[in-house]
């Protein structure tokens, strides 16, 4: 059994050094049947990136990113909020020529991201620039909301009234089954469809009351907006319903013009023109026609 094993050991190291020495020859022929990018898998990964180029740094965020690793390690037990404020509080006081080498090397960043800019642009296709410039258009929207509503809940504008659902869950919150909130969500709108009429009502007259609440601060807090001078902040109904007295009492004056301009008219008090003042005069001037006897 044994030499039987040794002759099989030998046949099949011979035939993996056949194979060994072959692969050259086969390398060659293969190449002449499949295309040359499976051959060439540098150049593939090398091969310009599609990705658009990131923005810059500015000096400050420069001076960030130098001496946020130094101070940590200087200060370990410190927290990354307070890292960040002792940095800006160091940055402040800094002289200009000690900020100007970090805003310089912005500004060479800034140049550079202009031509990588230009240069990622030239190889899109008209649809990509579209969807680019769409998503851009998203972006500063979405930001636009989000300053928008920061400054609304700093001027103290109330919130909105909560539905019969959303008071009910409020209160069931945290006796309702499931472990994170998506599964209590669930299984508190099994329980409010699960409810009777009666229990609803409950429910229901409280978002009534909470409509009322809501009414009556959005009232006073638009009026409050009028006299610090932030009328765009008001909502267009209001402002319609504003405008529409106004409107009513310059038609009602403009109805009394013409009332009083029509009573003229039929009394004839209004005065007469050149015209016919010239053709009265002519008639009381002109003398008697004599006839001949």
């Amino acid at each position: 059994m044994a030499p039987y094993l040794l002759t099989a050991g030998v046949s099949l190291l011979a035939k993996s050094f056949s194979v060994l020495s072959c692969t050259g020859s086969l390398a060659s022929r293969c190449t002449s049947v499949l295309p040359s990018a499976f051959f060439s898998p540098v150049k593939f990964l090398t091969s310009e990136a599609r990705s658009p180029p990131k923005r810059p740094l500015n000096g400050y965020m420069r001076y960030v990113q130098q001496q946020k690793p130094i101070m940590a390690r200087q200060n370990p037990e410190i927290k990354a909020v307070d890292l960040i404020k002792t940095i800006a509080q160091q940055w402040r006081s800094l002289s200009p020529e000690q900020k100007q080498p970090f805003q310089e090397a912005s500004l060479r960043a800034r140049e550079q991201f202009k031509v990588d800019l230009e240069r990622y642009q030239a190889q899109l296709t008209p649809a990509q620039l579209q969807q680019q410039a769409q998503e851009k258009r998203q972006r500063r929207a979405k930001r636009k909301a989000i300053r928008k509503k920061r400054e609304l809940t700093n001027l103290g504008k109330p919130k909105r009234p909560r539905s019969p659902f959303n008071i009910f869950m409020s209160e069931h919150f945290e006796e309702a089954k499931g472990i994170t909130s998506q599964a209590k969500m669930k299984s508190l709108l099994e329980d409010w469809r699960n409810l009777f009429s009666h229990q609803k009502q409950v429910y229901t007259q409280l978002a009534e009351d909470d409509k009322i609440r809501y009414k009556n601060e959005m009232k006073s807090w638009e009026d409050h907006m009028v006299d610090i001078g932030r009328e765009d902040l008001i909502r267009e109904r209001t402002l319609s319903t504003k405008k529409k007295p106004a409107a009513r009492a310059k038609k009602a004056t403009k109805k009394v013009t013409k009332k009083a301009k029509t009573v003229k008219k039929a009394t004839g008090t209004s005065k007469p023109s050149k015209k016919t003042t010239k053709s009265r005069s002519a008639k009381t001037v002109s003398p008697p026609s004599t006839k001949k006897t």
